[in-house]
């Protein structure tokens, strides 16, 4: 790797981005520390964006590379945590990170990089960008269990081909390892988990700020009362924590799952065990998009994630209006709208979208039966 031309390095005060910065000096790229701030502490003191920026400037000191910091927290408001709410207050459960990736990472930070003079950026997430017969590819990281391609799949040719990801092909126990080695500053720092906006804070608290919310019943799927929620929001399919429910007389003495929202009358609907009410075949999604800029022949083979880390499983793959027609080999647990589906080849990610409706059989906007 010997980029040339000046880089904008996403640094976040995390070892990850630490070594990133450290292997594209050992290049010889002229590379400079970006770090974003992209949420404006609301006073609780939760959010470490502060902590993190001395970090990122520690590191920076260390490995002699000038230092930036801009505020994007108002793009961030508009372009991700406004949809963020506006998906609790419908009943989903959003993912923050694909968008923040899409607006902020890799729009509103390359266009800053490009305001600067810089020709590309370049991060410290765990995957790997290739050219191959004059399309940009996006692969899976060569770690399996850090690979964060899902979390990438919104990127398009214009975003791959100024982009770096200079620790995509190493193991994060190395990254470690060369943190530790060169006594940098972020070497034993935790990694961070969950939404910077929330931070160590209680979630329902936080959601309760910017949204209504509305306890209500807790019901089996015949309507029997069997508890409060606290708000249908808190909850997700298939969760098994946080639902309050003991031992019911007369039931079985298995878990207790989330099986569906009933939003209309601020329902809450769980069952027990191994329930078929959270087995899906099929998905629906809303606006496709493929990294390549176009769609491939149909019908597509390959392989779908319907969260993070989950295994790939193989699936057939149709259009369907501008989104995609999903039907899977093997039956699948809780696929949640409002969660993105990504498709693969192998290591090649192809695109993905958000999951509209699947044909669960308490999915509010069930897929008809074929």
């Amino acid at each position: 790797m010997s980029p040339a031309g000046r880089i904008l390095l996403g640094v976040s005060g995390g070892v990850d981005s630490s070594v990133a910065a450290w292997r594209l000096r050992e290049s010889g790229a002229d590379v400079t520390g970006l770090f974003m701030q992209n949420w404006q502490d609301d006073g609780s003191g939760e959010c470490r964006a502060e902590d993190d920026r001395r970090d990122a400037l520690r590191v920076c000191g260390q490995l002699g590379l000038p230092f930036l910091a801009r505020d994007f927290s108002a793009d961030y408001w508009s372009g991700v945590f406004e949809t963020f709410l506006a998906e609790y207050r419908a009943g989903r459960t959003p993912n923050p990170d694909v968008l923040c990736n899409r607006e902020i990472k890799f729009k509103t930070f390359l266009d800053e990089a490009r305001a600067l003079g810089a020709e590309r950026i370049a991060t410290g997430h765990y995957a790997r960008v290739d050219e191959r017969d004059g399309r940009w590819r996006l692969l899976r990281g060569r770690d399996v269990g850090k690979d964060q391609s899902y979390f990438l799949h919104q990127l398009g040719q214009a975003q791959l081909s100024a982009t770096l990801f200079p620790i995509g092909d190493l193991p994060k126990a190395e990254v470690r390892a060369i943190a530790a080695r060169l006594g940098l500053a972020t070497a034993k720092k935790k990694d961070s988990t969950g939404i910077c906006f929330i931070g160590e804070r209680d979630f329902r608290e936080f959601l309760a700020r910017y949204i209504a919310i509305r306890p209500g019943d807790l019901v089996d799927p015949e309507g029997v009362v069997l508890g409060r929620h606290d708000g249908i929001a808190f909850y997700t399919l298939g969760q098994r924590e946080g639902l309050g429910i003991g031992g019911v007389r007369g039931r079985p003495d298995a878990p207790w799952f989330v099986v569906g929202k009933d939003v209309e009358r601020n329902r809450l609907i769980v069952d027990q065990g191994d329930s078929p009410l959270l087995i899906s075949r099929r998905l629906r999604s809303e606006p496709m998009h493929w990294i390549a800029g176009e769609a491939p022949p149909f019908p597509l083979r390959c392989e779908a994630q319907v969260r993070y880390r989950q295994p790939p499983q193989a699936c057939t793959v149709r259009p369907a209006g501008d989104g995609i027609a999903v039907v899977f080999d093997q039956p699948q647990r809780a696929v949640t709208p409002g969660q993105s589906v990504v498709l693969y080849l192998g290591e090649v990610c192809l695109g993905g979208a958000v999951i509209a409706a699947t044909d669960a059989a308490l999915d509010p906007n069930r897929l008809p039966d074929e």
